[in-house]
């Protein structure tokens, strides 16, 4: 056994009772965990019929929490992560894990234009890849794309990052492309969500904690990422109004002095937080070598 497959899952019965039968078919020696997040339908039901390891929460946590439970308990040493709904197919982890044996440590199923919920989601999505991608100074072609293959013990290495609820995909990508490990992306179609379905992901309410989480994590890894910016912008808009206020008013304002002040306290608190990041990366990294 050298993969474990990870399913959070939510009231997706009719999704389980679709995709298990093909995995099974197609890895009949893999590690398939179905993780019940406090479903109200039969979801559980349809999982042991299909004799997989089965992990229920008591109440709902979340996806990214259900995904956290199933990397606790999982044996082999890659893990693919998939959603329930019968949107992402089988047959593409085939694909993913061609694509890792090239040397990646997180290959992820890109989803085309076409394959996006509607159109306000794809045009978040192309928002989220386009800031994301300059937070961590490499491309990131699908930041919320629930169908990956990981390693797992580096999966694992950001376990206590993962939030609990629809934002998992967007903290490990980060997290993975900060830490200096290798992502790479493949071209995938997905299905339509079966009927009688509806996705667990509000836009609005879940499209802010994406935001959220991007500076969190882009803050975390690299801190003047997005620090210097804004004490840029202060400082840019300092300059311009003292010009501005020196030739009307011929005096320098206080308004030019606390513009200033926040610039440089600004920067300084990124300057800072940098090399606070850099310690705790060399502690851990001093760590690892001891390991081995």
């Amino acid at each position: 056994m050298n993969l474990s497959i990870i399913i959070p899952a939510k009231n997706e019965a009719k999704g389980l009772a679709l995709i298990l039968p093909q995995i099974r078919q197609i890895y009949p020696d893999s590690e398939i965990i179905v993780v019940d997040d406090a479903s109200s339908d039969n979801t559980s039901t349809v999982a042991k019929d299909f004799g997989v390891k089965l992990i229920s929460h008591p109440y709902s946590k979340g996806n990214g929490a259900a995904i956290k439970s199933g990397l606790r308990v999982a044996a082999a040493p890659l893990v693919v992560c998939m959603d329930a709904d019968g949107q992402h197919l089988p047959g593409n982890i085939e694909t993913l894990l061609r694509k890792m044996d090239e040397g990646f440590d997180m290959v992820v199923g890109a989803r085309s234009n076409s394959g996006q919920a509607n159109l306000q989601r794809g045009l978040a999505n192309r928002f989220y890849n386009w800031f994301a991608s300059w937070m961590v100074g490499h491309k990131v072609e699908d930041l919320t794309s629930g169908f990956r293959v990981i390693h797992t013990k580096k999966f694992r290495e950001f376990l206590t990052l993962l939030p609990n609820k629809f934002s998992y995909p967007t903290t490990v990508t980060m997290s993975f492309f900060r830490a200096g490990y290798s992502v790479g992306y493949v071209p995938i179609d997905v299905q339509p969500r079966l009927a009688g379905t509806k996705s667990h992901v509000h836009i609005w309410k879940d499209g802010i904690r994406f935001l959220l989480i991007i500076f969190k994590i882009g803050t975390l890894f690299s801190p003047l990422k997005l620090f210097f910016p804004v004490s840029l912008s202060f400082f840019i808009t300092a300059v311009t109004y003292y010009i501005y206020t020196f030739i009307s008013e011929g005096r320098f304002t206080n308004m030019s002095a606390l513009l200033f002040t926040t610039s440089v306290v600004v920067f300084l608190m990124g300057l800072i937080s940098e090399q606070i990041t850099s310690l705790i990366y060399k502690d851990t990294n001093n760590s690892d070598n001891e390991e081995k």
